[in-house]
């Protein structure tokens, strides 16, 4: 059995990254306070698409390609009747 490899962010690297990302974040709040509490309702409008896109990412993965679990949901709603 293969083991998949860690997403990148649980590598030394990626963590790394993370700490060096969070000291970014922390100065550029320090020290642009008010441009990024001027920005912020923007930043929420334009987060709702993203979350959005990511949030939907796994729909429409559970169906056929041949159609046939579209034809039993159709073949089920008849036999209902």
């Amino acid at each position: 059995m293969k083991h998949a490899e860690p997403s990148f962010w649980r590598t030394p690297s990626g963590w790394i990254a993370l700490v060096l990302i969070a000291f970014a974040v922390y100065f550029l709040l320090m020290e642009h306070r008010e441009h990024v509490f001027a920005f912020l309702p923007f930043a929420i409008i334009l987060l709702c698409p993203v979350m959005h896109i990511f949030m939907h990412r796994g729909h429409g993965h559970h169906h056929n390609h041949d159609g046939s679990a579209k034809s039993a949901q159709h073949k089920e709603s008849h036999h209902d009747h």
